[in-house]
């Protein structure tokens, strides 16, 4: 009777004794964040984060990743999260990207939200290392008041904490907000807190526990108007004869914050400019009316840029639907790997300079006859195969699709699409096309031959 008593005793010693190991051993226990200071651009609509942490290892295990903690308002708004570790000293320092990755961490506080960095190399004991983190806010600037004269100047909130949301102890911390001019309505202070010119500074502040947390809120103005894409659709057809060829469809509606109905709000959009790869060729720009004249194309070896003008010009919550399309020499984006395997070297993003995309849906049409298709893409997308039947297709064509919400400028980076490819493919639609018209032929050589008539 006792041993199955002693047994169960052990057992449960055993594992209070591997808990306690692993919430010890947890990169949340022995890192600390000896200087961290973050910058806030507010310049633009899309809110941009760089924030720099020195961080110490101040356990006696090596620490390989590196947790950062969002607010729960924040997280949805989200647009990327980077991180880049610093090597060197001085002139020779180099940046090294880091992998980022959302995570989930029991008995979160107030449900904030996590990304995990995961370090290059461990970070032995007493070593210290610098990462520099960039993470950007789409939608997040809250126009106050919501609705305004014509007349009057359009003000935004934004909201934020003084002191950086972190699961470490942080030794010392510094905050700065830009704003986009000297116009700032008002501002919460933290002290010590100092304005000067379009910055405000927060800090520094000294030895604050983990989750440290300071509600701040900066009142100013923004007469900024700019486009959001609310979805977009590129289609990218490979043909193996020697052309790609790109069709986008935009539903494109035109904010200015602080603007709610028609005609509130004196700034509009005449204007858009599309920052094309090189060597374009059949450009053109339409709508569900027709074709639209009001474009200009400057194009040359290194780049291409496309100034377009809606049909009328975009107030405040107006929308413009229109399809951009344009071909390329395949040569340029189109590679070899190996065996008949070939892949597609494109961009991800939108070519709308500073804009954000509601949702991105790239759809990568491969000829007919490819196999095991793959993107390789540098960040989170959703992925799913497709068929799309053309012009002479038998057994229709493989279309890649890659989607992704909250696209910003920083996403306009390459993507491959991998895919086996036999040459003898490419003589399918020509040996149709001379079979249909072979038989045509014998068709009618068979028709002026045979003998119709009724004979007596």
């Amino acid at each position: 009777m006792e041993s199955p008593i002693r047994a169960r005793q052990t057992l449960a010693l055993t594992l209070l004794s591997l808990l306690f190991f692993l919430s010890t051993s947890s990169p949340l226990h022995h890192l600390l964040i000896s200087n961290a200071e973050r910058r806030i651009d507010l310049s633009s609509h899309i809110v941009k984060v760089y924030l720099t942490l020195k961080i110490k290892n101040a356990d006696s295990t090596p620490a390989s990743e590196v947790v950062l903690a969002f607010p729960p308002t924040q997280v949805d708004h989200l647009a990327t999260v980077e991180a880049l570790a610093t090597k060197g000293k001085r002139k020779k320092t180099a940046l090294i990207r880091l992998e980022v990755k959302p995570t989930e961490l029991p008995d979160a506080p107030n449900d904030t939200k996590y990304f995990t960095v995961y370090l290059a190399n461990p970070l032995n004991s007493g070593e210290s290392t610098t990462l520099e983190v960039l993470y950007m806010l789409t939608h997040y600037l809250e126009p106050f008041p919501a609705e305004i004269g014509q007349s009057e100047p359009q003000l935004v909130f934004y909201r934020d904490s003084a002191l950086i949301l972190s699961p470490y102890h942080i030794k010392q911390q510094t905050t700065l907000i830009k704003a986009p001019s000297t116009k700032v309505e008002s501002f919460t202070r933290v002290e010590p807190t100092n304005r000067a010119g379009t910055e405000i500074k927060y800090g520094p502040y000294e030895d604050r526990p983990p989750y440290s947390f300071s509600p701040i809120l900066v009142h100013y103005e923004n007469n900024i108007p700019f486009a959001v894409v609310e979805e977009l659709v590129r289609e990218v057809e490979i043909s193996h004869w020697g052309n790609v060829q790109v069709t986008e469809q935009y539903i494109v509606v035109m904010l200015v914050p602080g603007t709610q109905v028609f005609f509130q709000g004196v700034s509009s959009f005449r204007h858009l400019l599309a920052r094309l790869p090189p060597r374009v060729h059949s450009v053109y720009y339409r709508d569900e009316i027709g074709n639209i004249s009001s474009s200009h194309l400057r194009a040359d070896s290194q780049k291409s840029e496309l100034e377009i003008e809606p049909r009328y010009p975009l107030f405040g919550g107006w929308k413009a639907t229109f399809t951009i399309g344009y071909g390329l020499p395949l040569q340029n984006f189109l590679f070899e790997s190996s065996g008949d395997r070939r892949y597609l070297n494109f961009t991800f993003g939108c070519p709308l300079l500073e804009t954000v995309v509601d949702k991105l849906t790239i759809k990568v049409v491969l000829p007919e006859g490819s196999k095991d298709p793959s993107a390789v893409v540098p960040f989170p997308v959703e992925q799913h195969l497709e068929t799309k039947y053309s012009y002479l297709d038998v057994v229709g064509r493989t279309v890649v699709v890659l989607e992704k919400k909250n696209v910003v400028p920083v996403h306009n980076s390459h993507f491959q699409v991998y895919y086996t490819f036999k040459p003898i493919f490419m003589l399918a639609e020509p040996l149709m096309l001379a079979s249909a018209f072979f038989l045509f032929f014998v068709a009618c050589v068979a028709y002026l031959h045979i003998d119709l008539s009724i004979s007596k």
